[in-house]
């Protein structure tokens, strides 16, 4: 299988370009800083990676832009950066990608815990992640029988946390171990894993899985 990639060099798309590659596929790895330039608030820039890189048997799209802060404090042009790129840009992707898809192919989003747990400074990230949800199981109806499902990771331990500081990072990082039902924070490979599955498994779409150590339980 040949699938397009979407997201950091590491962390969690990195995970899930290791993990194709490990299964025998082959992976076209795009990003802002990647040799396939994308940026998905710029639907020229999708148009013209679906013309370079042409037909793909799967689209994988880690890619985020987070708005973390309360109602108070949130920056209008972060929230709005923040559904550019996780909500707008993945029904962009759909459209520019679908006809290059074959009928067994699919779409994979990363949505998010903070979708079904609320958390004090989530409200964007958590809206955001929702909309990925009803995205997916809209597509999932529109382009049928390509199949279009979501990941939706917990707290898993990548750069994506780093900008909160080392102290704040560890801090939350504890809290999410302490009550957590796994009773720790993820690893990329595990969310990398669960993409894997819905890559190969041609009897699910709609779904958004979730991979979240049980927090939203709690």
């Amino acid at each position: 299988m040949r699938v397009l990639v979407i997201g950091r060099s590491g962390g969690i798309a990195g995970a899930v370009a290791d993990g194709i590659r490990a299964a025998g596929g082959t992976v076209v790895l795009a990003g802002r800083n990647q040799d396939e330039h994308v940026d998905l608030t710029d639907e020229g820039s999708i148009a013209a990676l679906a013309e370079r890189v042409g037909n793909v048997d799967h689209v994988v799209s880690t890619a985020s832009a987070r708005a973390r802060g309360t109602a108070a404090d949130l920056d209008r042009d972060a929230v709005r950066a923040s559904f550019d790129v996780k909500v707008i840009g993945s029904i962009l992707l759909a459209r520019h990608f679908a006809p290059r898809l074959p009928r067994t192919g699919s779409f994979v989003f990363l949505s998010g815990a903070s979708a079904r747990r609320v958390v004090p400074g989530m409200l964007a990230v958590g809206a955001t992640n929702a909309a990925v949800d009803a995205v997916t199981r809209s597509l999932a109806v529109e382009l049928a029988p390509i199949r279009v499902n979501a990941v939706s990771p917990g707290t898993v331990d990548t750069g994506a946390y780093d900008a909160l500081g080392a102290e704040r990072k560890a801090a939350l990082f504890a809290s999410r171990e302490a009550t957590s039902p796994a009773g720790r924070v993820g690893r990329a490979d595990e969310i990398a894993g669960a993409v894997l599955f819905l890559l190969t498994n041609g009897f699910t779409t709609g779904v958004t899985l979730g991979v979240d150590g049980g927090e939203v339980l709690v």
